[in-house]
């Protein structure tokens, strides 16, 4: 059973001042959680949040942080470190959600060595040395979230180094949900789609064809919104979720052939499954659970080559 000690939880959500990190504190701090959120340069979008969270009744911190810079990461650790016990009174948070990132679509001939480290350090390289650093700060029976994308599925042209590292974010999931499980720490991944935020430069919330397209082979009709998902992965986070452990939840709304959408017959939509896997290692998704889903041919040319700055 998850440790019920210390109350409130509190998690750390980076990339928590804007987007989906922002929508997962908001959700949290409703659920009773405080949180500590991070920024990469916006810190008084950052205080805003902080404002929105403390008006709920919760307590909360935001504190700079480069996802893609391994070499800060000693001092966040003691940043981290500092805020509990300066805050809280306490030395260990209970959840992690490893929500900071940026975008990135450039065509693979394209594509530079500086541009693709500059990925893997943000969304792979970063993600797995800040978690290494944070465990000894982490409760026993705790919770991480990694947010991966649909992209690590199916391919989109432009994507092919971003979507590389969230293939990779889900492989290292299954790897530490069996590697902490004497920990009784669960890790999860979620994938949210194509939600519509200011990610890629507000691709999907403010350019019409693209968002029209994505909204055509969705059943409810329209793109994902922050307020669809954020509420989802607060409740990963909650001890009714404690057996989902080393899975992969892919929140877009389930894709359709009805009429007036794009009429392609798709593979039903994954599920959320539910496996022990604490210390005994987790069976990774059959290939008949893959979703293929091709890009639409509309959404292709309006794919813009431009990188979105780290929340």
């Amino acid at each position: 059973m998850p440790d019920t000690t210390h109350s409130p939880r509190i998690a750390l959500v980076t990339g928590g001042s804007r987007g989906l990190g922002a929508n997962t504190a908001i959700a949290l701090a409703r659920l009773g959680e405080d949180s500590i959120i991070t920024y990469r340069s916006n810190k008084a979008e950052a205080d805003k949040v902080v404002g929105e969270l403390e008006a709920l009744g919760r307590k909360a911190v935001a504190l700079q942080l480069d996802a893609g810079n391994v070499g800060s990461f000693d001092a966040f650790v003691d940043e981290i470190r500092a805020a509990l016990r300066d805050t809280w009174g306490r030395d260990r948070f209970d959840h992690l959600v490893n929500n900071g990132g940026t975008g990135l679509r450039r065509p693979f001939v394209e594509m530079t060595e500086e541009a693709f480290d500059e990925v893997m350090n943000i969304h792979l390289k970063g993600v797995y040395f800040l978690t290494q650093k944070l465990l000894p700060l982490l409760n026993d029976g705790g919770r991480i979230i990694n947010i991966s994308s649909g992209l690590a599925r199916f391919t989109a042209p432009g994507t092919s180094a971003y979507a590389s590292m969230k293939g990779a974010i889900e492989v290292l999931t299954r790897y530490l949900a069996a590697e902490l499980g004497p920990r009784r720490i669960t890790v999860n991944t979620v994938a949210p789609g194509a939600i519509a935020t200011d990610f890629n430069g507000g691709l999907v919330r403010d350019n019409p064809q693209y968002n029209q397209a994505v909204a055509s082979i969705t059943a409810l009709g329209r793109p994902g919104v922050p307020d669809d998902i954020g509420p989802m992965i607060a409740s990963l986070l909650q001890d009714a979720n404690r057996w989902v452990n080393g899975q992969r939840s892919r929140s877009r709304a389930a894709p359709t052939s009805r009429a007036g959408h794009s009429g392609r017959t798709l593979q039903r939509p994954a599920t959320i499954r539910c496996q022990a896997a604490c210390g005994t290692g987790v069976a990774p998704d059959r290939a008949s659970r893959l979703i293929m889903i091709a890009m639409p041919p509309a959404m292709r040319p309006v794919i813009p080559a431009r990188k979105n700055a780290i929340a």
